[in-house]
């Protein structure tokens, strides 16, 4: 789940050296383009990963399978960036079709017993996957770091366009830790880009991870400014802060709104007597 953000151009076959995008065909205003499907394997491996197979479409799912064959790989592991249904749904089909096991960081997801913990390293495919944690759009939410193209695969935690929901069980102290993470990991390797869930490859991750947190902080602001107006309740804040979205985007715009609002309850900034949750 992604937050609102324009149409645009499918990215169906991008992305770096040993990361292929297949994409889902689940285009919607929370999807963006739809659901971005990663093959990820060393060239001339005959061994491949997928990292987020999309929803439980068999036709897409075919395709994923097809764009192994084409170049002689065989996909031996499955990966999710998190549970959500638009990047989990089709996990257990595809392992149904490949016989790959499913890992993730939930265990009403994985099928085997491998997870996700942090800085673990997934070798199949024959490249270096290093699992990050960062939990924030969703609890269960990672990132995969593929050394070898100095590249990240973001899930939902950065959006090719647009910028990200914090979810029902999302936190926002967590999500800002986590951009904190992916930007120190810039600074650290100078990332040539950012592949995400939904929406096209990022080429300047520090730009776009410095945007991601500028944005924060404004919204931040603007929920202060929503409070020191007399706006008590999520529904009241989206109405003042949103207006300019459309209102089809609220439900979504609420989320983060209650977010922020814990994130400001956490640190003793709620006015005296609110709920955050009304």
């Amino acid at each position: 789940m992604t937050g609102p953000a324009a149409g645009g151009p499918a990215i169906d076959g991008s992305g770096t050296e040993r990361a292929r995008c297949v994409l889902a065909p689940n285009p919607s205003p929370m999807t963006l383009d739809g659901t971005n499907t990663w093959l990820i394997a060393e060239p001339g491996s005959a061994a491949a990963v997928v990292v987020d197979p999309g929803p439980d479409d068999e036709g897409h799912l075919r395709r994923v399978c097809s764009a192994a064959e084409h170049a002689g790989q065989r996909i031996t592991a499955i990966v999710l960036t998190h549970g959500h249904p638009d990047h989990s749904a089709g996990a257990r089909t595809l392992a149904g079709l490949t016989g790959a096991g499913v890992r993730a960081v939930d265990l009403a997801h994985r099928l085997g017993d491998e997870g996700l913990p942090p800085g673990s390293v997934i070798t199949t495919g024959g490249t270096e996957l290093e699992v990050l944690p960062t939990p924030g759009h969703t609890a269960d939410s990672v990132s995969l770091y593929l050394r070898a193209d100095r590249a990240v695969l973001t899930g939902d935690t950065v959006l090719g366009r647009g910028t990200t929901v914090i979810a029902h069980d999302g936190d926002l102290g967590d999500y800002l830790r986590s951009l904190d993470l992916l930007r120190s990991l810039a600074d650290s390797t100078e990332l040539n880009a950012l592949l995400p869930g939904h929406g096209p490859l990022l080429a300047d991750p520090r730009a776009v991870l410095d945007f991601y947190a500028r944005h924060r902080a404004e919204r931040l602001g603007q929920i202060r400014a929503a409070l020191a107006a007399g706006d008590r309740t999520p529904r009241q804040i989206v109405e003042r802060v949103y207006a300019d979205v459309d209102r089809g985007l609220w439900p979504a715009a609420e989320l983060s709104v209650r977010a922020q609002l814990g994130y400001l309850a956490g640190r003793d900034e709620l006015p005296p007597g609110m709920d955050q949750l009304s």
